[in-house]
């Protein structure tokens, strides 16, 4: 199933779920080496991290609602990717959550600061597994006919063009 939204062939929503997913987790990273290490100037780049991390996921958001409404109603997908997206509402707000309790002490964050950004990453593994699964095993957001000689998406050609005859049906 093609993407709705795409930007120079590729669909947006893919592209931009990165940035989110890799602040976040860097964010959770910085939190555990000040636990680590008492240093609170780790806790104060999560702090910031968490900021951009809510905000770029909020612009993914979107473009992931837009391709998840093409996906037939009744099917896998539709719910695979129902609660991927519910899963990653939640996971904004855990995250949300942390960075409003840090916003008096970003350099000592409350246990419960630490306690919803730790849930929000656990629960990002859980929606980044379905997310993948949405695309590896259940093909939303490939092109319709992609192979493994399909002609760059920026030539304008379809990607079932160049397909082995048994792959072109």
């Amino acid at each position: 199933m093609d993407s709705r939204a795409k930007l120079l062939g590729h669909p947006i929503h893919q592209m931009l779920i990165v940035l989110p997913l890799g602040l976040l987790t860097g964010a959770v990273i910085f939190d555990i080496v000040r636990l680590i290490t008492g240093n609170g100037y780790w806790s104060e780049i999560a702090y910031w991290l968490i900021a951009a991390g809510v905000i770029s996921g909020l612009v993914a958001a979107p473009f992931g609602t837009a391709d998840w409404l093409k996906i037939p109603a009744g099917t896998r997908a539709r719910r695979v990717g129902a609660l991927h997206g519910v899963g990653n509402v939640v996971v904004v707000l855990l995250f949300a959550l942390s960075w409003l309790l840090r916003r008096d002490d970003a350099r000592a964050p409350e246990t419960l600061a630490l306690v919803l950004s730790f849930a929000g990453a656990a629960l990002a593994a859980v929606t980044g597994w379905l997310g993948g699964e949405l695309v590896d095993r259940l093909g939303v957001g490939v092109h319709d006919g992609a192979h493994l000689d399909a002609p760059s998406s920026l030539s304008g050609r379809p990607a079932r063009e160049g397909a082995p005859a048994a792959s072109r049906a």
